[in-house]
Parts: C-alpha cells; sequence; structure tokens
C-alpha cells in the first residue's frame, strides 16, 4: 500500500452536509500524482520531541477535543474524525511539535441530531492566539496562530501539508462556504495556519 504517498494538493477534506447529519471525506489528493516520500515530510521514525497527541485545545472558542489518528481511506483521502466533537490529526505526516507542518482536521455545521461541531467557530480566530496540543505523555506544545486562510476545495494545498523553513507548525482545517448538492461537498476550506510558541 502506497497511499501515503498520493498527493494532498487538493483539499477536498471532511464535509458535513448541514441538516442531514452525514459526513463526506473527499478529494484530498485523489489522482493528483504523488507526494515526496514520508521521511521529506516529516522524521517521525524517530519521534524525541513530540508523543502523540491526545487533545487539542482552543481556549479562545472553548475547544477541548480528543484527538483520533488519521490515515487515507484506499482511494487516498484524509480519514474523518468519527464524531462532531473530535479532531483528527493525520497521522502520517508530522507530530506536532516536531519540525515541518503537523495537520489536524474537524468537523462544521449542524449535525441532523441537532449536534454542533467542533470547529463552527474557528473563524473566530486571530493572529496571536494560542493552540495548545497534548500528548500521550502530558507535555502540551503550544502554538501561536499566524494567519487564516481561505482555500477553494480544488486548490493546490501543498503549503497546509509541508514546510521548508526548519520549524515546528499546526494547521487546522475544516469546510466552509457554499453547498454543492452535485458533488455532496462545500466549496471553500478553512486553514489555520500556526506556529510553535518559541521561548
Amino acid at each position: 500500500m502506497k497511499l501515503h504517498r498520493k498527493a494532498l494538493k487538493r483539499i477536498g477534506f471532511l464535509i458535513l452536509a448541514v441538516g442531514i447529519g452525514f459526513v463526506l471525506l473527499t478529494g484530498i489528493g485523489r489522482d493528483q500524482g504523488e507526494l515526496p516520500p514520508a521521511e521529506a515530510l516529516s522524521s517521525n521514525q524517530v519521534v524525541a520531541s513530540a508523543g502523540l497527541p491526545v487533545r487539542l485545545k482552543i481556549p479562545k472558542i472553548g475547544v477541548d477535543a480528543l484527538v483520533e489518528q488519521m490515515g487515507l481511506t484506499t482511494e487516498g483521502d484524509m480519514e474523518a474524525p468519527s464524531g462532531a466533537k473530535n479532531v483528527g490529526w493525520y497521522k502520517l505526516g508530522v507530530y506536532p511539535g516536531n519540525e515541518g507542518s503537523a495537520v489536524i482536521d474537524g468537523h462544521y455545521g449542524t449535525w441532523k441530531n441537532g449536534d454542533t461541531s467542533v470547529f463552527d467557530d474557528i473563524n473566530k480566530l486571530v493572529a496571536g492566539d494560542s493552540i495548545i496540543v497534548e500528548d500521550e505523555k502530558g507535555v502540551l506544545v503550544t502554538f501561536i496562530v499566524r494567519e487564516l486562510q481561505t482555500l477553494g476545495k480544488d486548490d493546490d494545498a501543498t503549503a497546509v501539508f509541508a514546510s521548508t523553513d526548519d520549524k515546528a507548525h499546526l494547521n487546522l482545517i475544516t469546510c466552509q462556504g457554499d453547498w454543492i448538492d452535485d458533488e455532496s461537498t462545500r466549496a471553500d476550506r478553512l486553514v489555520v495556519f500556526a506556529d510553535k510558541q518559541t521561548e
């Protein structure tokens, strides 16, 4: 299986059908060529500075979410978290706190049963806000929001998954924009780019 080598250039990501209550995760890397080898994305084979992430905390918007480990579907798409309130860490990429860009996604919108989603208020974040990841060892790593960016569902999203500045980043992503019925997806993706807080 070489699913982890598929390109993550187009971000169809997780989509919540508002008022319908089902989730589709589409378009991450489908038929978009090859990713760089996994070792070019991160050095997770030898993890010294970070453990597995277990909770994501965003104080400004009241998020304290369980982190699930996400791989890829058989179509090469990033898997979705199992529920409205959990988030998903892309386990084939970077550990949050290690050099490179770690990616965590989460649902947006109202579910059929009335539940709200973990990233409903993520658009309220601004530069300077804090995002905290707790790992399995109880270590907290703080990231500072740098910017928010809206991308179309078919836009090149290489920058979400890869970086070349030898620093540690955390990028959060969710869906936004108008619902496209015939594609069962939303038109846009909101990405929060954050950098590891330095001492």
